[in-house]
C-alpha cells in the first residue's frame, strides 16, 4: 500500500510515459492497427517532429465508417480524423489543474510535453486508476477483504 499523499502530484506522476504516436500523413488504418493490440484509444499525432494533434479511436471509426459508404479514390489519412488543437500540458503541471481543465473543456485526453516535446499522455483511464489508488490509500480496508454488503 502506498503512503498517503502530502501534496498534489504533478501530471508526470500519473501519465503514461513514452506514448505511441503516429504521423499526420500516415494511413488512418495504420492508426487503428496500432491501437488494437496495445488497447489504447488515443494517439498523439506528429508532423516533422512536432506535436500537431491527437487522434481518437472514436474519430477513426467515424471516418472509416463514412469512407466505407463512399467510393473513395484515396484511403483516409490520420489528418482526416485528427483533432488539431489537443489539450497540451507541461510535465510539471499539477494534476488537479489538469483534471479541472479536462472537465471544463470536456476532453478525455491531455498530451504531456517537456520543452515542447512529447513526453506522455494522460487519459481518463489514467485518472480513474489514480483516483482508485488514492481511495485505497485514504481509506484502507481494515478487514483486508472485498466483502459486499
Amino acid at each position: 500500500m502506498s503512503p498517503r499523499l502530502k501534496a498534489i502530484p504533478p501530471i508526470k506522476a500519473l501519465m503514461t510515459p513514452f506514448p505511441y504516436f503516429i504521423d499526420l500523413d500516415a494511413p488512418l488504418e495504420r492508426a487503428r492497427e496500432m491501437m488494437g493490440p496495445q488497447q489504447i484509444r488515443h494517439l498523439p499525432v506528429m508532423s516533422e517532429g512536432r506535436l500537431v494533434g491527437v487522434v481518437s479511436e472514436a474519430a477513426i471509426a467515424r471516418v472509416l465508417e463514412a469512407e466505407a459508404g463512399e467510393a473513395a479514390k484515396d484511403k483516409p489519412l490520420v489528418r482526416d480524423a485528427a483533432q488539431s488543437e489537443p489539450y497540451i500540458v507541461d510535465l510539471s503541471a499539477p494534476a488537479d489543474v489538469v483534471l479541472t481543465q479536462m472537465a471544463q473543456r470536456h476532453v478525455d485526453v491531455a498530451v504531456v510535453v517537456k520543452h515542447d516535446r512529447l513526453a506522455g499522455i494522460f487519459t481518463m483511464t489514467d485518472a480513474f486508476r489514480a483516483f482508485a489508488d488514492l481511495l485505497r490509500t485514504q481509506f484502507p480496508d481494515p478487514a483486508g477483504g472485498d466483502e459486499a454488503a
